[in-house]
């Protein structure tokens, strides 16, 4: 496998594609618009440089990586004689669903589809395709040149050779894969998104602030980030996504998103994406956002 085609070069398509090209593999990335590559190619030539000032990079091997990605508007060039295909749109399952019609008529037959979908069905993605028994989930984790894990997710009809391969490819990337069915939310959002969900109603109810249920978490938990802020990273709208998933999925209400999540979302506020969330992000820098907005009335 040497040739790697990524779809979407937004947060998770840029960081995908820079650790395969950093790890050697000819990459196409692909995006309807020449300013997302454009800004695509950019940050994956800083996050580079940060990788360098660690000393854990040198100059010509970050020229090599970006010499290595080449971009596409036309996906029917972007995906010509690559092995493997790693779809990073857009969380939306008409979307996907469209991309892998596409992929499926203009890759060669033994190419592997996979998405780094976090939530939709790998089942159902495979089932608009000739080829279901080649089609997988790569969930990577944000930010991708950094996060060691990889979910791989096998639809009902993925193949035991396919799930070696990407197991097997994941650990060439310097990642740590971790298998899973195909259920709603996988593994990794299925455990997460009910506890943001369950930190937004202790938010919604006034049970304590936003500061405090993250302070709680962190110190309390050992977690890195608390429920809230990661919520804003990721993107409410996102986060809101999959919950809709796992409610619809499941039929439990346990999975029903807090009211207040789905305002904040309707209002605009996606978090760091938006500049407003559980916090007012400026530059990467956050701050508290008026308490009385996320109170139950």
């Amino acid at each position: 496998m040497k040739k790697v085609a990524v779809i979407g070069s937004g947060t998770m398509g840029n960081g995908i594609a820079h650790v395969f090209a950093q790890h050697g593999f000819i990459v196409s990335l692909i995006d309807i618009s020449e300013d997302a590559l454009g800004k695509a190619i950019g940050t994956i030539s800083k996050n580079l440089d940060r990788i360098i000032a660690k000393g854990n990079l040198t100059e010509e091997q970050k020229e090599q990586t970006l010499a290595n990605i080449s971009t596409f508007t036309s996906m029917q060039e972007g995906v010509k004689d690559v092995d493997l295909v790693v779809e990073a749109a857009t969380e939306n399952a008409d979307l996907k669903l469209k991309i892998f019609r596409d992929l499926d008529s203009l890759t060669k037959p033994e190419a592997i589809l996979a998405s780094n979908t976090s939530s939709i069905s790998i089942t159902k993605i495979a089932s608009v395709t000739n080829r279901p028994d080649k089609v997988i989930g790569m969930h990577f984790m944000n930010p991708v040149p950094v996060m060691k894990l990889v979910e791989v997710i096998r639809g009902y009809s993925t193949s035991d050779e396919v799930t070696r391969q990407i197991v097997e490819l994941s650990k060439q990337l310097g990642k740590v894969p971790a298998e899973a069915n195909d259920y709603p939310g996988f593994v990794a959002n299925r455990i997460l998104m009910p506890m943001i969900n369950e930190a937004i109603y202790s938010l919604y109810e006034g049970v304590a602030g936003v500061e405090e249920i993250d302070t709680i978490m962190k110190l309390g938990m050992a977690h890195p980030m608390g429920p809230l802020q990661l919520a804003d990273f990721i993107g409410l709208d996102v986060c809101l996504s999959i919950l809709h998933v796992l409610h619809d999925g499941f039929g439990n209400p346990k999975y029903a998103p807090c009211p207040l999540l789905v305002n904040m979302v309707q209002a605009g506020h996606k978090g760091v994406k938006s500049g407003q969330g559980f916090y007012s992000w400026t530059h990467g820098t956050k701050e508290l956002v008026v308490a009385d907005r996320f109170k139950k009335h």
